[in-house]
Formats: structure tokens, C-alpha cells, sequence
């Protein structure tokens, strides 16, 4: 006779546990498991039979593996939890018999981190478990950029240290102080939620989103100490990052902080880099040894130069020397690059690499900045610099660390201003300015030879890779939609780029001509209507011509009426009226009409006799499929609506 299985110990039942038991196994509190959980990546399962794993009566909500229970069991970081639980117990019997020398005794064997910064455990050991290579570390990265740039910005309160915010915003810095050294940056862009921004880091793609600089306010039904377990995690792993990618270029890590700097409001100002080589740099043992190596054909050259001038007789023209600085160039770069060659005779051409400098690391390295007060100066100043801008300066009262304050240096190119023209009152003030909003230049007067553009120029020029035209990012100018660079085009879809006929359908077009026709028509009307309004207030020398006209009216009128009552006569007698033919036009885009309609309904019966064909899973699949392809393409209907309602309003005004 078989044994006979107990239930829940044997089958899905014993592969799963619930929370509670967990923390039953575990012996720590529900505070400490979800911390611990959030820390090692174990996250709560969801079986298939809720029924067949539940051994009590009530149905459980949270199941988790047991495998990954026991995982826990063997972690380090429980005992730390155990004895903390044991200190508080003996300072709270201690306060509880009245003796408080014993519990301020230890309350200093404590370790308060809120107090003293000492943290309570390290969790280097958890990253090391979780990320076994550095490529795994920088595909996590987004998560973690984006959570530890919110803390960044966020006011200190009691859910939220005022040490946790400083680390963070210090991390910050440091990582973007790496992406301006490395040149990773790659885009950029302008949302609701914030500025998204992509860097490639050693071959990976890393996007994250920093909220805008505004006073943010701490709500109360947000559960920052869960947030908070995820920072604290965040900040250890960005903190390896950091120093993996610091070294990886010949910097020192941490970099020199200045804490007065950085109460001035000076941000990435507040750091001092420091290393031997940085990148772009080249060692200069190296140079000088390279320095030092002759080439033999431009050793040639030199000597033939040196023996014409010598002798007197034969003279070497500028083209020939030219030359010879030329192929030299061309074989020191043809030192530095490896060259492919195809391995059989005949074979393909391979792509030969060419000494061609990143365009965007030198995107601005030939302009000098100066942002206004108005402007949103943190991230300009990281895209600037990003980007190969090496001076940026801005108004004191913006913060310290300004390549320049004065707003009148003359080695100022771009000025990046956020505000319409200054509207000049006829009234002068005499009266006392402030400081702060004073300004050293008169309203609307602009320092001759300068480019004055708005802060989507350099947003747009960072996506494009390329230096835009500053005067449709003049102050005051309507600017051009500022599209995301991370949105790929396909094809058939609604292009914001992309004139209107260029993409509709055909008979969207013929819709949309109709539409134009009548508001033409309408328009033709209204003309009509003002013009005899303002003639009927001009002289008596034009009553002649009114006359005629009206009398031309009133035959056009009698003749509308007898074709009128031709058409009606014919309806009753069942003949067919022999009137005027209708517009040429609209005979025309009623027969592209009816062509289409005849095209499309053709369509449509080849495809259900296709249908007929599939079986029926494929064709449910098909079905779906045809499902959301005319949800997406009524969504682009709609936005091509909606911009042929924008251009017409625009023509309308510039009429």
C-alpha cells in the first residue's frame, strides 16, 4: 500500500512559503525582512493555485520561494539586525528600572547613523553578490540614477536625512563629472516629468531622468522608508561605479571636494579632478620618443629642400613641400591605425578606420557661454561642458564656480537668455533697484556681436549633432517643436518631421482638399459681403457699375430658378434634365472617391477570403494584429488632423 501524502508537503505546496512564515524562519522583524529582501533582489512570487500552496484556511496574498528563504538564512547581514534587536531591548528594560546611567551606557555602544554617520553595516557584499561583472552593474543603472537624482533635489525632513540628500547629490556630481571627462553623453531631452538624459558607458546605454529644480514638498502618502532601504542600496552600488569608472581613465577617486565652494551654490565647481592621464591625453614619454623617431621620406624631403637652398641651382616649389607635410601626416596617422587587409586576393574592400574626432565631444569647444539668471543653470552647464564647452559663465547670484560673472566680457559668443523682449515704459524710475533683479544692461539692448538664442538651441544642437540656426532660437521667437530623440520612426506612422502630403493617405487628401474648398468658399463669401459693405460708401460715380451688376445677379438668380423647376418637372414626369455641368473639380474628386472606395472594398474581400484560409489561431492572431494596427493608425489620423488645424489657423493669421 502506497504512503499517503500529507497535504502541503509535497508538490507546488512545498516549492513556495508565505511571508509570515518567513518571518517566523528568519526570527526578524517585518521591517528587517522587507529591507533585507529589497537589498538581496528577492521579491514576492505568484503561483499558479493560490488553493493548492495555501495550507491554512485563508487564502494568503504573498508567497515567496523557499529556496530563496533559505538563501536568506546564510545572510550576514541577520545577525547585525539581532543584535541591534537585543540592544534596544536591554535599553529599554534598563529606562524601564529607572536606571539611566546603564541605558545612556548603551545608547553610546549604539550605533546611530542619524547622530553619529557611522553606518550600521556595509553592504559592499551585497553588490558583489548581485552584480558579478562590471557590464551587469551599468545595465542596473538606470533605476538607480534616476532614484538617487530625485533624493538629490529633495528637502531634508525626518523621513528623509539630511546626510542621505548630501551623499546623493555628491554621487551625482561625481558621475557627472565622468561623463564630462569621458565625453559619454550622447541625448538629451525637455519633458513634463523632467530632463531625460542617455550616455553611452562602455557600450552600454544608460538612460535616466533628473526632475526639474523646483521646491519640491514631501507628501504623506508616499512611503519614503521604503524608498529609503532602495537608496541606501543605490548609493553603495553608485559608489563602486564611481570608482570603477574614475580609475578606468587615470582619475583619482573621490575627487577633491570643496565644502565652502559647494555652500556657494558652486555644485560641479565644488570638485578638483585629479589624476595623471585624463582622456585625450597622451603620455608625454611617449610624445617626446615619437618626437624623436624620423621619417625616411620626409628626412628625404628636408635634405633635397636643404641641398637646393645650398647650391642655389635647383628650386623645390611650395606644392612639393606641401606635399611632403602632407605624407607625412598621412603615414604618422597611418602608424597609430591598424590596417585591414582583405585576406584572399579579390576579395571585399574592408572598411578602413579614419582619424575622425567624436563631433559631439567638440560640439561647443569653440563658444563661450554666458547664461542669464532666468535659465536653468545646472543643466546647461553639464550639457555645455558635456559637450566640449570649457567656459561657461553665469550671474553671481546663480552660485559660485562661473567662468566668468561679468556679463560684458567681451570673449562672451552665445548668451543663453529665457525671457520675451522687455516691454520699455515711457516713465523712468529714479527710484532704488534691487540687487537681485537689477539689471547691468539696458531693456532689450543686446552687446553688438553676440549670439543671443533660447535654452532649446542647445538641446536640439546636443540631439543632432550639429551647430542649429540661432535665429529660430531668438528671444521672443516661436521655437521649433522640440521632438524626442529617443522615439524611432517607423514607417507608415505619423512623423512630426515630415510634411503633411508627403504622408497621408489618399483619401485623407481628398477629405482635407474638400475641407478647403468649402472654407475657401466661405471665405469668397465673406469678401463678398465686406466688399459691398465698403462699396456701398463709396461715390455716386460708381452706381452705373453697381446697376449692371446687380442686374447680372438677378439673371444668374432667374436662371438657378428654372433649372430648379426644370429638375423638379423632370422628378415628377420621370425624364432627365439636360442642365449645366457641375464643377470640374469636385467631378474629379468625386470619381478619386469612388476609385478608392472600389480599391478599398476590393482589398477588404481578398483579405476575408484570406482570412478563410487560416486556421482559426492565426487567424485570432491576425485579428488582434489587424486590431492594433488601425488603433495606431487612428492615433495618427488624429495628430495629422490636429496639425492641419494648426497650419490652416497659421495661415489664417499670416493672411
Amino acid at each position: 500500500m502506497p504512503r499517503i501524502k500529507k497535504k502541503g508537503q509535497a508538490g507546488a505546496a512545498k516549492n513556495y512559503v508565505t511571508r509570515n512564515q518567513a518571518i517566523r524562519k528568519l526570527q526578524i522583524s517585518l521591517p528587517d525582512f522587507r529591507q533585507l529582501c529589497i537589498w538581496k533582489g528577492i521579491y514576492p512570487r505568484e503561483p499558479r493555485s493560490k488553493k493548492k500552496v495555501s495550507k491554512s484556511s485563508t487564502a494568503s496574498t504573498t508567497f515567496y520561494y523557499v529556496k530563496d528563504i533559505q538563501y536568506l538564512l546564510h545572510e550576514p547581514l541577520l545577525q547585525k539586525f539581532r543584535d541591534q534587536k537585543v540592544l534596544e531591548k536591554k535599553i529599554s528594560k534598563a529606562l524601564g528600572r529607572g536606571d539611566v546611567g546603564d541605558a545612556k551606557r548603551l545608547e553610546g555602544n549604539a550605533v546611530r547613523p542619524e547622530k553619529t554617520g557611522k553606518p550600521r553595516y556595509t553592504l559592499d557584499h551585497v553588490v558583489r553578490e548581485r552584480y558579478p561583472t562590471f557590464v551587469d552593474a551599468l545595465r542596473d543603472m538606470d533605476d538607480c540614477l534616476s532614484m538617487l537624482f530625485l533624493f538629490a533635489n529633495l528637502p531634508s525632513t525626518s523621513s528623509v536625512p539630511a546626510k542621505m540628500v548630501a551623499r546623493c547629490e555628491k554621487l551625482c556630481l561625481e558621475f557627472q563629472h565622468y561623463l564630462i571627462v569621458s565625453q559619454s553623453l550622447t541625448k538629451s531631452f525637455l519633458s513634463i516629468k523632467g530632463i531625460y538624459y542617455q550616455a553611452n558607458i562602455q557600450g552600454e546605454d544608460v538612460l535616466w531622468l533628473v526632475p526639474y529644480k523646483f521646491n519640491q514638498r514631501i507628501v504623506g502618502d508616499v512611503d519614503f522608508r521604503i524608498m529609503g532601504t532602495f537608496v541606501e542600496f543605490y548609493m553603495t552600488l553608485l559608489g563602486f561605479i564611481n570608482f570603477r569608472l574614475y580609475t578606468s581613465i587615470g582619475l583619482k577617486y573621490p575627487p577633491k571636494f570643496d565644502a565652502i565652494k559647494d555652500e556657494n551654490a558652486a555644485e560641479l565647481g565644488a570638485f578638483t579632478l585629479e589624476g595623471k592621464t585624463l582622456v585625450g591625453a597622451e603620455d608625454p614619454k611617449k610624445v617626446e620618443d615619437a618626437s624623436h623617431e624620423v621619417d625616411p621620406k620626409t628626412q628625404a624631403a628636408v635634405n633635397k629642400i636643404i641641398k637646393s637652398i645650398q647650391n642655389g641651382t635647383e628650386e623645390v616649389s611650395n606644392d612639393e613641400a606641401a606635399a611632403a607635410i602632407a605624407n607625412t601626416d598621412e603615414t604618422n596617422n597611418a602608424a597609430t591605425l591598424d590596417k585591414f587587409e582583405p585576406v584572399a586576393p579579390g576579395g571585399d574592400v574592408l572598411y578602413q578606420p579614419e582619424t575622425n574626432s567624436n563631433d559631439s565631444a567638440k560640439l561647443f569647444s569653440n563658444f563661450t557661454f554666458y547664461l542669464s539668471r532666468e535659465t536653468p543653470r545646472q543643466s546647461l552647464e553639464f550639457l555645455l561642458k558635456a559637450f566640449g564647452c570649457k567656459r561657461v559663465g553665469w550671474d553671481a547670484v546663480l552660485g559660485d564656480g562661473a567662468f566668468t560673472t561679468n556679463e560684458l566680457d567681451p570673449s562672451i559668443t552665445h548668451q543663453i537668455v529665457d525671457r520675451p523682449p522687455i516691454q520699455v515704459s515711457s516713465e523712468e524710475n529714479d527710484g532704488d533697484e534691487d540687487n537681485q533683479t537689477s539689471q547691468k544692461l539696458d531693456p532689450n539692448r543686446r552687446v553688438p556681436g553676440r549670439t543671443y538664442v533660447q535654452p532649446q538651441w542647445v538641446w536640439d544642437c546636443v540631439n543632432d549633432v550639429e551647430l542649429k540656426e540661432p535665429h529660430l532660437y531668438a528671444p521672443g521667437a516661436a521655437l521649433p517643436p522640440h521632438l524626442s530623440p529617443f522615439v524611432r520612426s517607423v514607417q507608415g506612422a505619423y512623423d512630426p518631421t515630415v510634411s503633411l502630403e508627403e504622408q497621408e493617405p489618399e483619401d485623407e487628401a481628398l477629405e482635407a482638399d474638400e475641407d478647403a474648398d468649402e472654407t475657401i468658399e466661405g471665405m469668397d463669401v465673406a469678401e463678398d459681403e465686406d466688399e459691398d459693405e465698403d462699396d456701398e460708401d463709396e461715390d455716386s460715380e460708381n452706381a452705373g457699375a453697381e446697376a449692371i451688376d446687380a442686374e447680372i445677379d438677378e439673371a444668374e438668380s432667374e436662371d438657378e430658378d428654372a433649372q430648379r423647376q426644370a429638375e423638379l418637372e423632370a422628378e415628377l414626369t420621370g425624364g432627365v434634365v439636360k442642365g449645366k455641368s457641375g464643377n470640374a473639380k469636385a467631378k474629379a474628386r468625386e470619381q478619386a472617391k469612388k476609385a478608392l472606395s472600389k480599391k478599398a472594398k476590393e482589398e477588404t474581400e481578398d483579405m476575408e477570403r484570406a482570412k478563410g484560409m487560416l486556421s482559426k489561431k492565426k487567424r485570432k492572431l491576425y485579428e488582434q494584429m489587424m486590431y492594433t494596427n488601425n488603433k495606431k493608425s487612428a492615433e495618427d489620423q488624429k495628430l495629422r488632423a490636429k496639425r492641419r488645424k494648426l497650419e490652416k489657423e497659421k495661415a489664417k493669421g499670416k493672411a
